[in-house]
């Protein structure tokens, strides 16, 4: 079981391109990112960041990618002070050609749509900002090489160039990701230092993989070839929760995604994600969400219906 492909699915995460930009000094970018990641891979040059949450702007230079939590609304600009121009959109760059003078900077823009808040603790815990310097990355590694082949498919947009450059940027988006856990792990407890314990991610796995089964601790240990407590004290040391607790934030997380995506009833919802009917099923997420899966349901629907768009102003 891919852990994280399966957690990025059932937060209902939809990529969208937003295309290789040049940015000029008098031009500036906006991004909103309301319900989505950001994403920025900076192909030449060097930029400035500047958000509310930053203290003080973000340095992206050539080979550098960004990724943004959802709701980080932010600026690129080429000066490190703030923007007092009105924003202008960038100058697109599809053609092969490199319209890039000498003090302009090239990014390619994508934006990962989560739309519902996450209950999932990896995307809860993303930072806000999060940097993968170009020196941190192998030049003959496969991030490097990815970032070539999409700068390359995005400026030559030549048959079939929509299919590979979202291919490849999802590939950039989950090296980025990979990486993100691979720190967090070093550093911090959370669900990154959770599967990196192998007995831990072995029962993560299994939960993930038959989210509707009627789990038990005994089940759980078993898995993990651990006893009870000893899973219940490396659990909540590494996840800073409990082995069912956990369980119930996936099978909620699970039919936010049933609920938002399908038109699947409550009953089969309910037993979809682990529960014998939807009043049992109905309590436990309102007191989850904080609404009941119907409220949520028509909720989703009507914000989905709003004329939101990712864009550059």
């Amino acid at each position: 079981m891919d852990l994280l492909t399966d957690l990025l699915q059932q937060a209902g995460v939809r990529r969208r391109l937003l295309d290789l930009r040049t940015l000029t000094p008098a031009a500036s970018l906006r991004f909103p990112c309301d319900k989505s990641i950001g994403l920025h891979a900076v192909t030449a040059g060097r930029l400035f960041i500047h958000a509310p949450t930053l203290h003080e702007p973000l340095l992206l230079q050539a080979g550098d990618v960004a990724v943004m939590a959802r709701g980080c609304h932010h600026v690129l600009s080429l000066h490190a002070e703030p923007p007092t121009e009105v924003v202008t959109p960038g100058i697109f760059a599809r053609d092969g050609r490199d319209p890039a003078a000498v003090h302009d900077a090239q990014v390619i823009s994508g934006a990962y749509q989560l739309w519902n808040d996450p209950l999932h603790p990896f995307l809860r815990e993303m930072p806000p900002w999060f940097v993968l310097p170009a020196e941190s990355v192998p030049r003959l590694g496969p991030l490097a090489l990815t970032l070539g082949l999409l700068d390359a498919e995005v400026r030559r947009g030549d048959l079939g160039t929509s299919t590979i450059v979202h291919g490849l940027l999802d590939a950039v988006f989950t090296y980025a990701l990979r990486d993100l856990t691979q720190r967090q792990a070093a550093e911090h407890p959370g669900w990154s230092q959770a599967v990196a314990d192998p007995q831990i991610r072995t029962v993560l796995a299994a939960l993930h993989e038959d989210i509707a089964h009627p789990w038990t601790l005994d089940d759980m240990a078993r898995r993990a070839g651990l006893s009870r407590t000893a899973l219940a004290e490396r659990f909540r040391a590494a996840l800073g929760d409990t082995p069912l607790s956990h369980l119930r934030t996936l099978r909620m997380q699970k039919a936010m995604q049933l609920l938002s995506e399908t038109d699947t009833n409550l009953e089969q919802v309910a037993r979809a994600v682990g529960y014998q009917d939807a009043f049992g099923f109905s309590k436990v997420f309102k007191r989850t969400t904080g609404m009941a899966p119907r409220t949520f349901r028509q909720q989703d629907a009507r914000e989905r219906l709003e004329p939101r768009r990712l864009r550059s102003e």
